[in-house]
């Protein structure tokens, strides 16, 4: 366990230099016990609300708000300041206002049937209790994630009730009363109290307070072990090591920066000491980490978000997203390749590499609960349930160790566990009332609208601008609220744009239904013979733009069964998603790979624009999600397009790095990066992917060939 210990450390590190003063509320004599039992009670109380729980989904989210509003003021100080006498000012204010956040809860479950008769018409105490309720979560996202979403949720809340009325065009709303706003913020169980924080206190909760259990019980040594022997024999073994521990431990935690704190501390120094560049070794681990939101069971809290938007089961989202998935990590593991064979980094050898055998006879148990929590999944329970149950295995499991879970380590990892979710419980409630804005205001069909028009009906083109809308937004918002306000906003016409995709194929095959040629005999009688019959793509585009936009949705409905139309949701949501996590790797604000900076000693922004070109997966794998039937296909379609990506992905990296098994002049990264596209276009024919793997292949060959005969001197600056 002493590997345990040093990524706790490194936790403990970042965490004591973001906010020292609250690393020493939580070493305090006094308040530290305080907090280390009210965040037990509080994990207690959220794994009663997720099995046996019979209270309203109303009272269980405003119990959720002000269980954690009152752990965020007694482990985030409201203001920094280093004089004795003031942090004991500052804490008595932050007690004050943790206790009025649980008493905003307590007044909307004892007054309950008062506040609905009364509706939207306001005593004194309902405004006062309203407006501090907003103000508050307000306070405390300032906190935990800076001023840029209380800001973008001021912004929003006046848009409704006062400014909107005085914009023009399409964005012009006539407002609604202060007291409608409020209502519907807090009382009326929407905006804070609404779907996303049901969200936060069911799945999210429970799968972070899962991963509290795994790490507490040592499995994230095992991990790390797990990834040595899988790939530490392989050139550039330590680089792959990173890559696959990042991979397996971002499966379980579903948290980019907890990955790269944590595999880091290990993995960065195994490559620079292996002969990896040390910016380079924290640019794979950040990026890398980047994937544990992709890999799925868990995919941090993503996949609970998308399966609420779609109502596509949380099953069938972790099914389809395995393989995009295992491309990002294999993406990722090609360009450590390919950095091995031109720095001359060495593998792991035989006597570091442990033993499959030997890791798997120690620490076998701790795959029980991973398999305990997909079979409960594929049995049918609910996934807040299956957590539950594989809470509960972990303890069991650890049972089989030689170091058995205790009643101490038990609570250890309830209060671990429900300190880890703060940031993100606030965050989520923070971001319900954005939510509640675009719901209210219809401004999300309207941004949709905007987006298409600019976009000129180019799929390409609308994917273009939300990955740049992306791009801006994370600058300001972590991943999740970044994937919650494009997903509000964008998603249905992604959605839309790539249900017509498939309407033109079906248009341009002749495998139009019968009840869908009947819309068609209304919007253009004289054209309908051509549905007969093959087309080409422009007379099937010019022959679904004569249908009126009235009829769009029924023809897509008559057109396509619902489960096509279930995964063009899935395919738009899972565009937005990806798209959304690269403001962990992109510059000038990218969390991820500053940690892996901070431990590898390298700069900050060169770091990230290291990561960045890492992790070019995030921008090829959305394209396939488009326009292949990577997501939307059926199994053998899905795995025949993740075959030619494979290989068309590692010709790209070849291109883009000007290496293969050796230097490669411009006319052949040329050749290499055509042969990439090849396989990577959607053309859909197999010929033409066969013919890029063939000749993949043989560049591949060649460039061996010529590694063996003129062997190469690492370049690779630091």
């Amino acid at each position: 366990m002493a590997e345990s210990g040093t990524h706790s450390e490194s936790l403990d590190k970042i965490r004591d230099e973001s906010n020292s003063e609250a690393s020493e509320r939580l070493d305090h004599r006094l308040l530290g016990p305080v907090i280390f039992w009210l965040a037990v009670a509080t994990s207690l109380v959220h794994l009663y609300f997720n099995t046996l729980s019979t209270l309203s989904e109303l009272w269980t989210s405003a119990l959720h708000v002000g269980l954690f509003g009152l752990i965020c003021t007694l482990t985030t100080p409201m203001v920094k300041t280093a004089s004795p006498g003031a942090q004991r000012w500052v804490l008595g204010v932050d007690v004050v206002l943790g206790l009025l956040a649980l008493g905003c809860a307590f007044y909307l479950m004892l007054f309950e049937d008062a506040l609905y008769q009364r509706g939207y018409t306001f005593n004194t105490p309902d405004w006062i209790v309203s407006i501090l309720a907003v103000v508050l979560v307000l306070e405390f996202a300032r906190r935990t994630v800076g001023w840029f979403i209380p800001v973008l949720c001021v912004i929003a809340l006046t848009y409704v009730a006062w400014w909107g009325q005085y914009v023009d065009g399409i964005f012009n709303f006539p407002g609604l009363s202060w007291e409608t706003v409020l209502y519907r913020a807090y009382i009326g169980g929407q905006g804070m109290l609404g779907s996303i924080a049901r969200i936060s206190w069911t799945y999210v909760f429970m799968f972070i307070l899962f991963g509290a259990f795994l790490v507490k019980s040592g499995a994230g040594e095992f991990i790390i072990e797990l990834a040595r022997c899988a790939a530490g024999r392989f050139v550039g073994g330590p680089g792959l090591v990173a890559v696959f521990a990042s991979g397996l431990m971002g499966s379980v935690s579903g948290s980019s920066v907890a990955n790269t704190v944590s595999t880091g501390v290990i993995t960065i120094p195994l490559m620079r000491k292996s002969g990896f560049p040390a910016r380079f070794a924290a640019g794979v681990e950040a990026a890398a980490s980047t994937g544990g939101q992709l890999m799925p069971p868990v995919m941090g809290a993503g996949a609970f978000i998308m399966a609420s938007y779609t109502q596509v089961s949380y099953v069938t989202i972790i099914g389809v997203a395995t393989l995009p998935a295992l491309l990002y990590f294999l993406s990722v593991a090609m360009f450590v390749r390919v950095e091995a064979k031109r720095s001359n980094a060495v593998s792991l050898n035989e006597e570091a590499t442990p033993k499959l055998a030997e890791v798997l006879k120690g620490g076998w148990h701790f795959l029980l609960p991973l398999v305990v929590l997909v079979a409960a999944l594929i049995y049918g329970y609910t996934p807040t349930y299956a957590a539950g149950i594989a809470i509960a295995s972990v303890i069991v499991a650890s049972w089989l160790s030689g170091n058995p879970m205790g009643l101490r380590d038990i609570l250890d990892a309830l209060a671990m566990g429900a300190r880890n979710i703060v940031t993100t419980a606030i965050l989520l409630i923070t971001v319900g009332l954005i939510v509640m804005v675009v719901s209210t205001t219809g401004i999300g069909n309207t941004f949709s609208i905007m987006i298409t028009n600019w976009a000129g009906g180019s799929l390409l083109v609308t994917i273009v601008l939300v990955a740049l809308a992306s791009l801006i937004l994370g600058m300001g918002l972590p991943v999740t609220a970044a994937y919650i306000v494009l997903a509000t906003l964008s998603a249905p016409a992604i959605y839309q744009l790539i249900a017509h995709g498939q309407l033109v194929d079906l248009i341009m095959s002749g495998n139009l239904p019968e009840q869908a040629k009947a819309i068609f005999m209304l919007a253009t009688p004289d054209k309908v013979g051509l549905l007969n019959g093959p087309v080409d793509h422009a007379t099937a585009v010019a022959m679904l733009a004569a249908v009126p936009d009235t009829f769009s949705n029924q023809l897509l409905e008559q057109a396509l069964s619902p489960a096509t139309l279930s995964m063009a949701l899935v395919a738009a949501h899972m565009i937005i998603f990806w798209l959304s996590q690269d403001s962990n790797v992109t510059p000038p604000v990218c969390l991820t790979a500053f940690a892996a900076a901070a431990i590898a000693g390298t700069p900050q922004m060169r770091t990230g624009f290291t990561a960045w070109k890492l992790a070019k997966g995030l921008y090829i794998v959305p394209l396939l999600f488009a326009y292949s039937p990577l997501i939307t296909g059926d199994i053998p379609e899905m795995l025949r397009v993740f075959f030619f990506a494979l290989f068309g992905i590692y010709a790209i990296v070849a291109g883009l790095e000007g290496y293969l098994e050796h230097p490669l002049n411009p006319l052949f990264r040329l050749l290499s990066l055509a042969v990439g596209l090849l396989m990577l276009w959607p053309h859909g024919q197999v010929l033409f992917d066969s013919a890029g793997l063939v000749l993949f292949i043989l560049l591949f060959l060649w460039s061996s060939r010529q590694g063996r005969q003129s062997p190469t001197v690492g370049g690779a600056a630091a």
